[in-house]
């Protein structure tokens, strides 16, 4: 039950993921296609999180979560599954919560994967690559993981999950990107499995 209530909770990003990788590719709104570090160097004359890092993605899923949690919301109430929802534990399911829920969902999202860059520029490993060894391992869970503590941390806010409960979303959203990647890929929606 745990587990169903942990997917309950965050479909959202995970459906807005999906949706946001595929908008990313399309020529909409090409002029937000530009980096968030306006392709500014940082002390070591490195790029600061590089050209994969854009407005475009940033705002995708800010407003995909926003869609996504307001279009939950009203299904989680209409089918009477909202108490399975650790958001609405404590909260009542409204517009304006799913819209606010939806909002940090994907600001907590897009702000954790740029810890991530940023490092991977220091270590010059490319925007959308990986490298060889036990680093790439390392990097590919990493690369999953990163925005699963933004999000978990946003359930957190709203409900006392508790350290074991967001260790454990870190464990399963990790894995749940994992599997969501591999089909990206397997349906060509995606250039790399990790």
């Amino acid at each position: 039950m745990l587990v169903a209530k942990m997917y309950i909770t965050l479909i959202s990003p995970i459906i807005s993921g999906i949706v946001n990788s595929i908008f990313c590719k399309t020529k909409y709104l090409k002029c937000l296609n530009k980096p968030i570090d306006f392709g500014k160097k940082f002390i070591d004359k490195k790029r600061i999180f590089g050209d994969h890092k854009t407005w475009k993605g940033l705002f995708g899923y800010i407003i995909l979560n926003i869609i996504f949690s307001v279009i939950f919301g009203y299904i989680w109430h209409i089918t009477n599954l909202e108490k399975y929802n650790f958001f609405y534990i404590n909260h009542e399911n409204t517009l304006l919560f799913n819209i606010l829920i939806g909002f940090l969902l994907g600001l907590g999202y897009s702000l954790f994967e740029l810890p991530n860059s940023f490092i991977k520029r220091r270590l010059d490993i490319k925007p959308g690559k990986t490298i060889d060894g036990f680093k790439k391992i390392f990097f590919i869970i990493f690369d999953q993981a990163d925005s699963v503590f933004g999000v978990a941390l946003v359930v957190w806010l709203f409900y006392p999950i508790g350290i074991w409960i967001y260790l454990f979303y870190i464990v399963l959203g990790t894995v749940t990107h994992l599997l969501v990647n591999m089909l990206l890929y397997f349906l060509h929606l995606r250039k790399n499995m990790f």
